[in-house]
C-alpha cells in the first residue's frame, strides 16, 4: 500500500473511531452544560450498554462471530440493537441521577461529582463479578462488503457508523433547537434559577439530558462492540477517558465542540498511531487535555463562564 493510501486508509479509520468518541462526548458536555458537573460513572454507562447490545443480538439468535445478515433482516436487528441498547442505557443514566445524584442538587462542593466516581465503580464491578474478566466476542451481522477508494479499502461497517452517527447528531441538534423542551435544556444551561422563574421544569430537563447523554453512550457502544468485534468490563475507561478529551477539547458544554472534538481524537489517535507509533498515541491524546485545561480551558467552541455554586 503506498503512502496516500495508507494515509487515506488511516483517515477512513479515525472518522470511524471519532464518531464513536463524539457520540461519547456528547454525554459529557449535554450534563456538564445543564448541571456543570463532570459525570465520571458516563465512562462506564457506556461499557454496561455494549453488553446490553451484545445481549439484543444475541436475542436476534445471533452468538459469538456468527452468521451475517443482509436486506431486511440486517435492517431489523440493527435497528432492534440499536433501539433497546439506547433505551436501556437511557435508563440507566435517568437511575444514576434520581438515585444517586438528585438528593445531592444543591450540595455545594464536589460531592456530586465524588458520587459519579462511586457509581463507575460500582457498574465496573457489578458487571466484572456477574460476567466475568475474560472479553467476550460479539456477535457480528455485517455481511463483508468492500469497496476500493483510492488504494484504501472502505467498509460497509464504517458506513453505517457514520450514517448512523450523522443520523443521532442531526437528531440531537434539531431536538436541541427546536424543541420546546431542548429550548428549555438551553434555557436552564444559562441560568438554571432563571428558568425555573419562567416555568421551565428543571428536574424534568436534567432527567432528558441524563437519558439523552446516556443513550448516544448506548449507541457509541455498540458502535464500538461492531467495530471491533468485542466487549470487555475495561472498555470504559480507556474509551471514556478519549471522549472526556475529546469534550474538553471541543469545549465541554458546547454540543458542536463535543462532535468535532470526538472526530479530531478519533483522527489523532488514528494518524499519530501511524506517523509514530501505537504506544505513544495515548501521550499525544491526554497532553492534548493537559494543553487545553492549561491553556484554553473553555476549549475550541466553549466559552468560559463564571461557575455556579
Amino acid at each position: 500500500m503506498s503512502t496516500e493510501a495508507l494515509f487515506l486508509q488511516q483517515v477512513i479509520n479515525g472518522l470511524s473511531l471519532g464518531a464513536m468518541y463524539a457520540l461519547l462526548a456528547l454525554g459529557f458536555t449535554l450534563v456538564y452544560g445543564i448541571l456543570e458537573l463532570i459525570n465520571f460513572a458516563h465512562f462506564n454507562v457506556f461499557m454496561v450498554g455494549s453488553f446490553i447490545g451484545m445481549w439484543a443480538l444475541e436475542l436476534c439468535g445471533l452468538s459469538g462471530q456468527s452468521v451475517t445478515l443482509t436486506g431486511i433482516a440486517l435492517v431489523g436487528t440493527l435497528v432492534f440493537a440499536f433501539a433497546v441498547t439506547m433505551l436501556a442505557s437511557g435508563l440507566l443514566g435517568v437511575a444514576i441521577e434520581r438515585i444517586a445524584l438528585r438528593p445531592l442538587r444543591g450540595v455545594p462542593g464536589t460531592a456530586g461529582m465524588i458520587t459519579t466516581i462511586g457509581v463507575s465503580y460500582i457498574l465496573f464491578n457489578t458487571i466484572l463479578l456477574t460476567v466475568g474478566a475474560s472479553s467476550e466476542n460479539y456477535p457480528n451481522p455485517m455481511p463483508v462488503v468492500r469497496w476500493e477508494l483510492g488504494g484504501a479499502v472502505l467498509q460497509l461497517r464504517e458506513v453505517l457508523i457514520w450514517g448512523v452517527t450523522l443520523a443521532l447528531m442531526l437528531a440531537l441538534h434539531f431536538f436541541v433547537n427546536l424543541t420546546r423542551l431542548g429550548k428549555a435544556m438551553r434555557a436552564t444551561a444559562q441560568d438554571p434559577e432563571a428558568a425555573r422563574m419562567m416555568g421551565v421544569d428543571v428536574d424534568r430537563v436534567v432527567v432528558t439530558a441524563f437519558f439523552l447523554g446516556s443513550a448516544l453512550a448506548g449507541a457509541a457502544a455498540l458502535i464500538f462492540g461492531l467495530y471491533y468485534n468485542y466487549t470487555s468490563f475495561m472498555i470504559g475507561y480507556t474509551a471514556g477517558l478519549r471522549a472526556f478529551t475529546a469534550a474538553v477539547l471541543g469545549g465541554i458544554g458546547s454540543i458542536p465542540g463535543a462532535m468535532v472534538g470526538g472526530i479530531l481524537i478519533g483522527l489523532i489517535e488514528s494518524l499519530g498511531g501511524q506517523l509514530l507509533e501505537v504506544r505513544w498515541t495515548d501521550v499525544i491524546i491526554f497532553s492534548i487535555l493537559v494543553l487545553v485545561l492549561v491553556f484554553a480551558p473553555s476549549g475550541l467552541f466553549g466559552r468560559a463562564t463564571p461557575t455556579r455554586s
